[in-house]
C-alpha cells in the first residue's frame, strides 16, 4: 500500500508543470512604446504650438456663366462639354430674325420722325417767307395814309373856304356840294386805309404765330428724332445680343442647351471656368485664428497629386463666418441655444501660380492645408 501512495504521489509530481521564466522581451517593447508615444505626443504638441491645419479646404476659381440678355430660340450651339474657348469667341447664337424685323420697324420710325421735321421747316420757311410782304404792304397802307391824311386836309379848307363863300352866294351851290363831296371821300378814304392796315397787322400777327407753331414743331420734331435713334441704336444692340461670346478665357461645363430651345434673359445656360487663375479657401474654426496673419507661410497638399506639396501664403480672411453667408443664417434667438464652432473662410493663394501642376488642378478639388504661425 506505501508503495501505490509513494507511485501515486511521484506521478502527481512529475505531471506538475514548471513556472515559466519571464523573459526581457516585454519590458523592452512596452519602453518602446512610451517612448515612442511620448516622442509622438511631444512632436504634435511642438507642430501645433507653430502650425494651423485643416482639411476642410478646396481649390476654386473664377467661374463665369453664359448668360442671354435677350429671349429667344437656339439656333445654333458653337460650342461642347470641356471645350476650351477664347474671349470673343462665339458661343452659341439665337434667332435673329425677330430682332432684325425690330431694327428695320425702328428705323422706319426714325425716318418718318425726320421726314416730319422736314415738313416742319419747310412750313416754318413759308410763313416766314409770307411776313415780308404783309409788312411790305403795311408800309405801302401807311403811305397811302399819310397821302389821304394830307389830302383831308386840303379838303377841309377848301369846304371852309366854299362855306364862307357859299353865305355871300359868291359860288354856286353846286361847287359847295363839290367841296363838301370832296372833304368826305378824303375822310372815307382815310378810314378805308386804317382798316387795310388793321387787317394787314393781323395777317402779321397770325402768319408770326404760325412760324411759333412751326417752329416749335420742329423742336417737338427733333426730341422725336432723337427718341427714335434711341430706339433704333437699342434695337441693334439687342440684334448684337443674338449672338453669346465668351467673357474670358476658360474651360466650357456641361452644355445643357440644344438648338430649337427657347431660353429666357437672364438665364444661365452653362459656365466658363476661368482656370487661369486658381486659389484655395480653407475654413478655418474660429478658435485656430489667434495667431494665423495675413502673409503666412501656407503647404498645401491636394489629394490629387499626393507626391506634391504646393508652397503658397495666406492672402486674406472672410470678413465673416461661412454661416453668415448661408442660405437660412442661422439666428440663435429663435430657438434654444446650442454652441457651435464656426468656421471662417481663408483666402489662400499659389506662390508659384504659373507652375505646370497648379494648371492642372480643378475647381472643387480636396486640399489639406498646413499654416507655419512661425
Amino acid at each position: 500500500m506505501e508503495t501505490q501512495a509513494n507511485v501515486k504521489k511521484e506521478t502527481i509530481t512529475n505531471t506538475t508543470p514548471a513556472k515559466p521564466k519571464r523573459g526581457k522581451v516585454f519590458p523592452i517593447i512596452l519602453l518602446l512604446l512610451i517612448v515612442a508615444g511620448s516622442w509622438f505626443g511631444v512632436s504634435k504638441y511642438t507642430h501645433g504650438k507653430h502650425h494651423e491645419e485643416t482639411d476642410d479646404a478646396q481649390v476654386e476659381s473664377n467661374i463665369s456663366p453664359a448668360i442671354p440678355r435677350v429671349s429667344g430660340y437656339v439656333a445654333d450651339v458653337k460650342v461642347r462639354d470641356n471645350q476650351r474657348v477664347r474671349r470673343g469667341d462665339t458661343l452659341l447664337v439665337l434667332d435673329q430674325r425677330d430682332l432684325a424685323l425690330k431694327v428695320e420697324q425702328a428705323e422706319a420710325a426714325l425716318a418718318t420722325a425726320q421726314s416730319n421735321l422736314g415738313v416742319a421747316r419747310t412750313s416754318t420757311s413759308a410763313a416766314q417767307s409770307n411776313i415780308a410782304p404783309v409788312q411790305a404792304s403795311i408800309g405801302t397802307i401807311d403811305a397811302q395814309i399819310g397821302v389821304a391824311k394830307i389830302n383831308l386836309t386840303r379838303a377841309n379848307q377848301d369846304f371852309e373856304r366854299y362855306a364862307n363863300l357859299i353865305k355871300d352866294h359868291s359860288i354856286t351851290q353846286q361847287q359847295y356840294e363839290q367841296a363838301l363831296a370832296a372833304k368826305q371821300t378824303a375822310e372815307k378814304q382815310i378810314q378805308i386805309l386804317q382798316e387795310q392796315r388793321k387787317e394787314a397787322a393781323s395777317q402779321t400777327s397770325a402768319i408770326s404765330s404760325q412760324s411759333g407753331a412751326a417752329a416749335s414743331q420742329i423742336k417737338v420734331a427733333n426730341s422725336v428724332i432723337k427718341q427714335r435713334q434711341v430706339e433704333v441704336d437699342e434695337a441693334r444692340l439687342n440684334l448684337s445680343y443674338a449672338v453669346i461670346t465668351a467673357p474670358a478665357d476658360g474651360l466650357v461645363s456641361k452644355v445643357n442647351v440644344q438648338p430649337g430651345q427657347f431660353v429666357q434673359a437672364g438665364q444661365p445656360l452653362f459656365s466658363i471656368v476661368l482656370n487661369d487663375d486658381l486659389w484655395v479657401v480653407a475654413n478655418f474654426k474660429e478658435t485656430q485664428f489667434d495667431k494665423m496673419k495675413i502673409g503666412q507661410k501656407v503647404m498645401v497638399h491636394v489629394d490629387a497629386f499626393p507626391d506634391h506639396n504646393f508652397e503658397a501664403k495666406l492672402s486674406s480672411f472672410s470678413p465673416a463666418t461661412g454661416a453668415r453667408f448661408a442660405l437660412l443664417p442661422p439666428d440663435n434667438a429663435s430657438g434654444n441655444f446650442v454652441k457651435v464652432v464656426q468656421r471662417v473662410p481663408v483666402r489662400i493663394e499659389f506662390a508659384q501660380p504659373n507652375d505646370a501642376l497648379i494648371k492642372q488642378l480643378r475647381p472643387g478639388m480636396n486640399v489639406d492645408v498646413d499654416v507655419h504661425l512661425d
